[in-house]
């Protein structure tokens, strides 16, 4: 890496540039930064009942994962291929990845499910980028819960990453049940998420 301008680096990679200006992003507390797509993006906080969902699965899933699995919001997740750091809004990682590699991010390959809720700041991303992001990384299952959809919310599970995309499981729209595959066997009641 050099120093230019004694405040900036050149790093040996675009990759190694953008984490470094990732991790001296100061943004206001509650935002998230994230990397999409090569470029550092900043969201603003979300709504309560956005945080609520998160809160509302995390329980459920507690009764379903291993022990040595923890359910994690805010975790940032690495997909270089991408030029991608994304923090979803709820991730299912074993713990021991946790404790291995970079201390700022895990590779979103060791995520077992990644949950993502659009907002009227992320519902592109989220439905796009991040989705081919995940599946590039071979994250097995991707969770959208969408209460922006066009044909109204909308939770969608995604599956069987290849070539960078996802095949659509399941589409349950809010107020509908939506089941998790092993190995959480899971039906979720989508009527328990709050519009935002």
């Amino acid at each position: 890496m050099d120093v230019i301008d004694g405040d900036y680096i050149r790093a040996d990679s675009e990759w190694d540039e953008l984490v470094w200006v990732w991790g001296q992003t100061d943004a206001p507390k509650g935002c998230k930064v994230e990397i999409i797509e090569g470029l550092v993006i900043v969201t603003p906080l979300s709504v309560a009942a956005h945080r609520a969902i998160p809160e509302r699965m995390t329980r459920r899933l507690y009764e379903v994962i291993p022990q040595d699995w923890g359910v994690y919001q805010r975790l940032a997740l690495a997909t270089p291929s991408r030029l991608g750091l994304y923090v979803p809004d709820l991730a299912v990682v074993p713990r021991l990845e946790l404790r291995t590699g970079d201390d700022s991010f895990v590779p979103a390959g060791e995520a077992e499910l990644v949950v993502e809720i659009t907002s009227r700041h992320t519902a592109s991303n989220d439905r796009v980028h991040k989705a081919a992001g995940y599946a590039e990384a071979g994250v097995p299952l991707y969770l959208l819960i969408d209460p922006l959809a066009p044909g109204g919310p909308t939770s969608t599970l995604y599956g069987e990453p290849k070539g960078g995309g996802y095949r659509p499981l399941s589409v349950a729209k809010f107020g509908e049940l939506l089941t998790l595959p092993a190995p959480f066997d899971l039906i979720i009641d989508t009527g328990e998420f709050p519009e935002t």
